[in-house]
């Protein structure tokens, strides 16, 4: 069978879809998978997967896999770029796990055998993986930056004089270490007698370096200049940004700067945009919240929500949601801060706050575009509350999202905003509240019995037997998830959907229990239950449920 017509038996496109890319080939004389993976209708994962399905070949996300240095300095990059294949790790029985982007790929197999004396097992991984992958792993592997770091540090220690060059590669390699991690922010704490180096990772901060109190006014002036910031300042905060282009993504680095009494705090949230786009199918909602999603979204009009805090996958879960809406006859505009999925068929504007373009004017003029679906990127003040209700309440479907604990909380978050009641009782469709909680580490997890301590702690006292949970899995950590003992993240969400009775109670003002009794009622699943079931299922630990859900 054709690509095409595989991917539509999967489901993962429709004939409309496949048909327009057909089209958009004969214009640019492109391969038909790279013109589905372009318009946004599938990804390379997607397509990686389905391949690997036809060949019988196992699929591992190349996202979340570490590559073993030694695998990879057995195999030349120009060797590997060439027969497109990359090394992933060595077994014990004498083979070497790789990676392919083409199942047919035999040369692969008679090249790793030639030049390792091992027997390769093959793995399919998608093509944009495998090409970020190959940089990034050949590159560190050349450039060792933990080494380099304290190469820097120790050069600084025993140094009368900074040397500029030195200061102004250590403030490089800082962030490059940010980005050899996969961290979103990078802090730079100076106290009494050091700076400390911290990379938030999978949501937790990781200790880095600690570096020499005499190197800290060079690191932040160097940041500052990057930035446009000025540099003369240390007694106010400060906010910029600047771009760092590393190999085929360009990564945006927000920075800010806080005066605290050992000296200047930095904040680097480093922005890469997040990866490939998935569907709502592979947030890792359960199939039946996945399911009640796929109907909310089909909706005409009305609103619907996603709360959590900063970095739970918010815009994530919303992209999902663009994917399940048919862009070709539907039209979608979106307003960001920033764009960080970029999709075929959706209008997408940027927020430009110095220009005055910010949400509310963006929601303004959307109704003047003929839209079907809009998103806004936050719902951040009253202004912008009170667009999103009315658009919702005239014939538009709207997207957004909003700081509360759970989706409950959201009502009264809204209220804050100076929204009539009747309007939110009748525009709300749904909220999501969601966690990122990180997903165990398959190849060091260890299974133990659980105290009746961590049952009470998950608010499940009595008899492990009837919670469920006589056993369970724990963190222990290898050289495959660095020692952390997790490797990724899956959601974790509760769905509050508004029916009738929920629209009377939000009118008539009803306490917060009251709504909550009707949503659970109503089938909602809350954030601690869903992330028991995934204790449960052995994707994450106790541990890590208690550090993230109330």
């Amino acid at each position: 069978m054709k690509l095409g017509e595989v991917l539509k038996e999967r489901g993962l496109i429709t004939e409309d879809r496949l048909q327009v890319a057909l089209a958009y080939q004969k214009v640019t004389d492109t391969l038909i998978g790279e013109t589905l993976i372009k318009l946004g209708f599938v990804s390379s994962r997607e397509i990686a997967e389905t391949l690997a399905i036809q060949a019988g070949i196992p699929f591992i996300d190349i996202s979340e896999y570490t590559v073993s240095e030694d695998a990879i300095r057995l195999i030349p990059k120009d060797i590997a770029e060439k027969t497109e294949f990359i090394p992933l790790r060595l077994i014990d029985d004498n083979s070497i796990e790789i990676g392919v982007t083409n199942p047919s790929n035999i040369h692969a197999l008679d090249t790793v055998t030639r030049l390792t004396g091992r027997k390769p097992k093959v793995f399919m991984i998608d093509n944009v993986g495998f090409q970020e992958t190959l940089e990034r792993a050949y590159y560190f592997l050349d450039n060792p930056i933990p080494q380099l770091i304290n190469a820097a540090i120790l050069e600084i220690k025993t140094s009368h004089e900074l040397p500029v060059t030195t200061i102004a590669d250590l403030s490089q390699n800082i962030i490059l270490e940010g980005i050899r991690r996969k961290a979103t922010d990078i802090h730079i704490n100076p106290t009494p007698d050091i700076v400390n180096i911290f990379y938030r990772v999978d949501g937790v901060l990781q200790h880095g370096f600690c570096i020499n109190k005499s190197a800290h006014n060079g690191i932040v002036s160097r940041i500052k200049v990057m930035s446009m910031l000025d540099i003369a300042e240390k007694r106010l905060p400060q906010d910029g940004s600047f771009s760092l282009p590393f190999f085929n993504t360009k990564y945006e680095m927000r920075v800010s700067t806080l005066p605290t009494i050992y000296g200047e705090n930095i904040v680097i949230r480093v922005l890469a945009g997040t990866g490939q786009l998935l569907r709502l199918d592979g947030l890792g909602f359960d199939r039946n919240n996945t399911g009640r999603l796929q109907a909310l979204f089909q909706k005409p009009y009305g609103i619907i929500l996603v709360s959590g805090p900063t970095g739970s996958g918010k815009t994530t879960t919303l992209y999902a949601a663009l994917r399940e809406i048919n862009l070709i006859e539907r039209n979608v505009l979106t307003v960001e801060d920033p764009v960080e999925y970029k999709l075929s068929f959706v209008k997408q504007t940027s927020v430009n706050l110095k220009a005055g373009y910010d949400f509310a004017l963006a929601g303004r003029n959307f109704m003047r575009q003929d839209p079907d679906v809009m998103l806004l990127g936050e719902i951040r003040d009253e202004e912008t509350a009170k667009i999103a209700i009315r658009a919702s309440i005239s014939g538009h479907l709207v997207l957004s999202t909003v700081h509360s604990n759970d989706a409950v909380t959201s009502v009264p978050r809204l209220l804050d905003f100076n929204i009539d009641r009747f309007m939110l009782s009748s525009s709300l469709l749904a909220v999501i509240a969601q966690r990122l909680v990180r997903k165990l580490c398959n190849y060091c997890k260890e299974k133990y019995t659980v105290s009746e301590k961590e049952l009470a702690q998950l608010s499940l006292n009595g008899n492990a037997k009837a919670a469920g949970l006589e056993t369970a899995y724990r963190a222990r950590g290898c050289k495959m998830c660095s020692n952390t003992g997790y490797i990724g993240r899956t959601v974790v969400g509760e769905i509050m959907v508004v029916n009738d009775v929920m629209r009377e109670l939000v009118s008539e003002g009803a306490s917060l229990t009251r709504l909550k009794e009707e949503a659970v009622k109503n089938g909602m699943v809350s954030l601690k239950s869903s992330g028991i079931e995934k204790i449960k299922l052995d994707l994450t630990s106790i541990e890590e449920i208690v550090r993230l859900i109330d």
